[in-house]
């Protein structure tokens, strides 16, 4: 008896979130990758995270920063509340800023580590801010790929939790800048981050549909690339940023197969298609 084939997962995208080098915000980013607007580089600005408590508003770090307006500006687009939506949040590397602080007090005479910089160091860290800004209650995943990958496997997750759960889920993938001397070692120049409002089922104010076949997720084919110098090298220069491909697509309204970094010698491969 032939085994039926296995079915292939949708996921569609309700809301865009991005902040970056030059990219304050998804209109202007998606005026960029359609080519109506200039790609001015330029410092990524970090918002102050307004919606949380002042306590935790003094503690809130670059990353923070980072997911919570990506998160925030998705949800807006899609017009969905936060409390009940699951997350995914992905990050190659964490808190560059952090890490490096942590490591100079290790290193020096008084290695008394102090508990904000303990509770920023954590992987989950983003996740646990956005659930206090936003009253998050829902599940909330937090992914760390192979070395440049996290964008593409937090994808995979979130459109595998959107059709096996029938819910939405948000997707917020980000990275930050490291100091010297990890920069010399992981070159990370700014801060990117954006974030996808994935939903199970398609609806009239869906922006593109994606689509993973689970028998051909991976293939050796090279990722897909940005037809614009500029625009490839911050690509190339920040992990979150590797979803370029995919978000032109998606400005563009143009549908084809997009191929992701994932890991050394395997890429996740999908389809864009327009709603």
């Amino acid at each position: 008896m032939n085994a039926s084939p296995t079915p292939r997962l949708d996921a569609w995208i309700d809301g865009v979130g991005l902040l970056g080098p030059g990219l304050p915000d998804w209109p202007s980013a998606a005026a960029v990758l359609c080519a109506t607007a200039p790609y001015r580089p330029a410092r990524t600005e970090l918002p102050a995270p307004q919606m949380l408590p002042p306590a935790e508003r003094r503690r809130a770090t670059a990353p923070v920063k980072l997911a919570l307006a990506a998160g925030r500006e998705a949800l807006a687009m899609a017009d969905r509340r936060a409390d009940d939506v699951r997350t995914v949040f992905a990050a190659s590397g964490g808190d560059g800023a952090n890490c490096h602080a942590l490591c100079e007090t290790l290193a020096s005479d008084d290695r008394l580590v102090s508990p904000t910089r303990f509770h920023n160091s954590v992987h989950n860290a983003a996740s646990g801010y956005w659930s206090i800004a936003m009253h998050a209650m829902a599940p909330s995943t937090v992914i760390c790929a192979p070395h440049d990958g996290s964008f593409a496997a937090g994808l995979i997750e979130a459109v595998v939790q959107a059709q096996t759960s029938g819910e939405d889920v948000l997707l917020v993938a980000y990275d930050t800048d490291y100091p010297e001397p990890l920069r010399s070692v992981r070159p990370i120049p700014d801060s990117f981050g954006l974030a996808l409002l994935l939903s199970p089922r398609g609806g009239s104010d869906s922006a593109a549909r994606v689509a993973v076949d689970p028998a051909g997720l991976f293939t050796e084919a090279p990722a897909s690339t940005l037809d614009r110098p500029d625009l490839e090298a911050l690509r190339r220069a920040i992990p979150a940023a590797r979803a370029l491909p995919l978000l032109e697509r998606v400005a563009r309204r143009a549908a084809g197969p997009v191929v992701l970094d994932h890991s050394p010698g395997q890429q996740l491969r999908l389809h864009v298609s327009p709603c």
